[in-house]
């Protein structure tokens, strides 16, 4: 039996995860929940599940969860205080990361110097840290499970090959609802059309990085720390019908795929119980009927993102750090109607062009870029 801690339990990535814990009760048992302010979908999660204990962001969203607990409720935190708590308690044998954003790094940094074995869906903590946060993975001898599709598909892919035959590294990315419309467009386009994924169901932050192919950017970060090799050994393929999720290229020519319908619980389930898979349900991958499967190169000029990601990366340091603190605010403003598409790259760009990157020495200076980044940000974005 497995005990779990979820973060971010009330997300796609947590409530997905509990799908596969609820499928399989013999294997996984919940030991902890925590969540932002979703208290009516926490609450009901503690009466399915049971955990030991739960956090929440605020004190306020803890007396409003209480209110809505049965007797005997669940041990109740708060803050990042709380989280960290959570993350790193003694009963939990992994932790899956699946809070969204920045916020997700000392949680996951905390259950990694804990011992504990982490489900990555969180990939913040390594674009800001990465590092830092594969140096301590190491000295602490725990797993980093990817749950990302694309980067569960690369560590599948590496199962029974060397690192050193690598010749080069494959993410896919659906290319997002605008991958078709015409660039003089962008400019009107609205949050409701960039939320609408023509392939993945996700959260709002996530959706908009799709848009952008940002988070595609970011998983590129991502991999380089994870899998410990260089932006140019790490290429995107836009392939709409997101059926391969990515592909590992060896140096005899050989290229090895994962493939399989776009449905998140699989590398989820593959990262909670590596090295074995589980009987899951999905109906079977019908290529004929599919009839054909398209390839194609990311337009930088439609989405500067995905450049800017390679630049933050190939300029290391605190760098990754600014660039993710800069595009969750310019997203923020987005959402909120205060941003055109266009100019969450423009903004992005800017912050790193006015940053000064350092070393990336402790925690403490990730911190500091990110608070740096996010308070540039908020300076263009209001002066504009």
């Amino acid at each position: 039996m497995k005990r779990l801690t979820i973060l971010g339990s009330t997300g796609s990535i947590g409530v997905n995860t509990l799908e596969v814990v609820a499928a399989f009760p013999e294997r996984f048992q919940v030991d902890t929940l925590t969540a932002g302010g979703n208290v009516a979908l926490l609450a009901e999660q503690v009466r399915c599940f049971q955990p030991q204990r739960v956090a929440v962001a605020t004190v306020a969203a803890a007396e409003a969860l209480r209110r809505l607990l049965p007797s005997p409720a669940p041990e109740v935190l708060s803050g990042v205080e709380g989280i960290i708590a959570c993350a790193t308690g003694e009963a939990t044998d992994m932790v899956v990361s699946a809070i969204v954003g920045a916020a997700g790094l000392m949680p996951t940094m905390a259950a990694i110097e804990a011992g504990k074995d982490v489900a990555l869906a969180n990939k913040e903590t390594l674009v800001t840290a990465g590092p830092l946060v594969m140096q301590a993975v190491q000295q602490r001898g725990v797993r980093l499970f990817p749950v990302d599709s694309e980067h569960s598909a690369i560590f599948q892919s590496l199962q029974g090959h060397r690192t050193p035959d690598v010749r080069r590294l494959i993410l896919t990315a659906s290319g997002g609802p605008f991958r078709a419309l015409p660039t003089d467009r962008l400019q009107q386009v609205t949050a409701e059309q960039a939320l609408a994924h023509p392939t993945w169901s996700m959260g709002r932050k996530i959706s908009i990085d799709s848009a952008t192919l940002m988070n595609k950017g970011l998983e590129v970060i991502e991999a380089s720390y994870l899998f410990g090799l260089p932006g140019k050994q790490i290429d995107v393929l836009v392939h709409p019908e997101s059926i391969v999720h990515s592909m590992v290229e060896y140096r005899d020519g050989s290229v090895i795929a994962q493939m399989g319908w776009p449905d998140m619980k699989t590398p989820i389930a593959y990262a909670l119980s590596w090295p074995e898979r589980l009987q899951l349900a999905p109906p079977p991958l019908d290529l004929a009927r599919l009839g054909r499967l398209q390839f194609e190169a990311p337009d930088m000029v439609r989405f500067p993102c995905l450049e800017l990601a390679y630049h933050a990366l190939a300029t290391g340091g605190t760098a990754p750090a600014v660039l993710n603190a800069a595009n969750e605010i310019a997203v923020e403003y987005f959402l909120r109607g205060n941003l055109t598409f266009p100019q969450i790259a423009v903004t992005v760009e800017q912050v790193l062009a006015q940053h000064r990157p350092e070393p990336l020495e402790d925690i403490r200076g990730v911190l500091l870029a990110d608070r740096w980044g996010r308070e540039q940000a908020r300076r263009i974005i209001e002066q504009t």
